[in-house]
């Protein structure tokens, strides 16, 4: 008896095809919304990652080309570039090394470690990476390698989900190309 009514009711609110816009709205908008912010939101991270990664690599390979010394004024320079490159007014951190390896002690050891820009980044040390086999280069015995890392925090427009402001963070290797050394001389 009390079934009746209660299919009859269902299948009517099924068949049922009178709704308000206004209702529908208040259920589509902040969706609609919030996906076209997270659009946004994700497509600017990978820029900002991506402008990061390109100025990484053009500073790695100009310091790899590089046959006179490397000065502080040239360091200053080479920052001033990657803030060129990725042409934003954010707050960018370059730490750049020279890491030698011994094949007869099998450690590595920091020939020159130089850091431009404000953060949180400090001049690596030979303590830092004497054992460092899963993070450096197999190389051969006095043989150095160029180790530049570069931090940016990425400022967020619009909180989708990406758990506030995110640290891009690029990490490049490279060896010296036309000289067996990159050289440091404090000016």
């Amino acid at each position: 008896m009390y079934m009746l009514p209660l299919t009859q009711w269902l299948k009517s609110f099924r068949d049922d095809e009178t709704g308000t816009v206004a209702l529908e709205a208040v259920i589509t908008l902040p969706l609609l919304f919030w996906a076209l912010a997270a659009t946004y939101e994700f497509f600017e991270v990978h820029r900002y990652d991506s402008a990061r990664a390109k100025a990484s690599y053009t500073i790695a390979d100009m310091l790899s080309r590089e046959m006179q010394t490397v000065t502080p004024t040239y360091l200053d320079n080479a920052k001033t570039v990657f803030d060129t490159i990725t042409n934003d007014t954010g707050e960018n951190q370059m730490r750049i090394s020279v890491v030698k390896y011994d094949a007869d002690s099998d450690e590595f050891s920091v020939r020159w470690s130089q850091v431009r820009g404000g953060g949180p980044y400090t001049a690596l040390t030979t303590a830092d990476v004497r054992n460092a086999h899963a993070t450096l280069p197999i190389m051969g015995d006095g043989e150095e390698v160029i180790v530049l890392e570069s931090r940016s925090d990425y400022p967020a427009k619009f909180d989708v989900g990406l758990g506030g402001d995110l640290v891009i963070a690029t990490r490049v290797l490279t060896s010296p190309r036309f000289a067996p050394q990159i050289v440091w001389e404090n000016e």
